[in-house]
């Protein structure tokens, strides 16, 4: 995969603004693989200025629960991955298509693997030298079974957005955006 510096994104979008080339003419002209690319680089621009078009220095993490909205967000007809990912501040649409091969493949649960290797804290190595193998492996057990019992919860709340959006897709995006903007209200102040 290709990556372009923020300077170089922001010029090409700048230039596509100024009105006097197309996308398809654009990208072919910088070298960029797909005017998808430049739509999307344009919208983020339009919705976030240029912050939108820089690439994030740390991932943002999302919960599975915010995840799983999006995703519904998306069986909406119509709904491409550019507009769900502008209607949920997500500036790299592709994020998503992630979380949807993930969903397809692993259900919700494949939505709460955290990318690499979560560091080990002083107590759990404390823990781990004090205890002999087979209180480990129970410990262990009793996790992974709260782990997986915390899932299935979430693929059933889930299940029940999912039905509720497709009895009444309109009421329930007007519900869930509504509850969605003053969260965000509620987290900015």
């Amino acid at each position: 995969m290709v990556k372009y510096t923020d300077d170089f994104k922001v010029m090409v979008v700048r230039e596509y603004l100024k009105g006097t080339i197309g996308y398809k003419r654009l990208a072919e002209k910088h070298g960029v693989k797909s005017k998808r690319q430049i739509i999307d680089w344009v919208n983020a621009y339009k919705k976030f200025g240029v912050e939108g078009v820089f690439r994030k220095k740390k991932d943002a993490i999302y919960s599975v629960q915010f995840k799983l909205d999006v995703l519904s967000f998306m069986k909406r007809p119509g709904a491409s991955l550019s507009k769900t990912a502008l209607h949920f501040g997500i500036t790299n649409p592709s994020v998503i298509r992630g979380w949807k091969k993930k969903f397809l493949e692993g259900g919700a649960e494949a939505l709460d693997n955290p990318k690499g290797r979560p560091a080990m804290s002083d107590k759990a190595k404390n823990v781990k030298k004090s205890q002999k193998p087979t209180q480990q492996d129970e410990m262990t057990r009793e996790q992974k079974l709260e782990r997986e019992n915390e899932l299935l919860r979430l693929e059933v709340e889930y299940l029940k957005k999912l039905r509720a959006f497709q009895m009444d897709p309109d009421g329930y995006l007007e519900k869930h955006k509504q509850r969605y903007h003053s969260n965000s209200k509620k987290n900015s102040n």
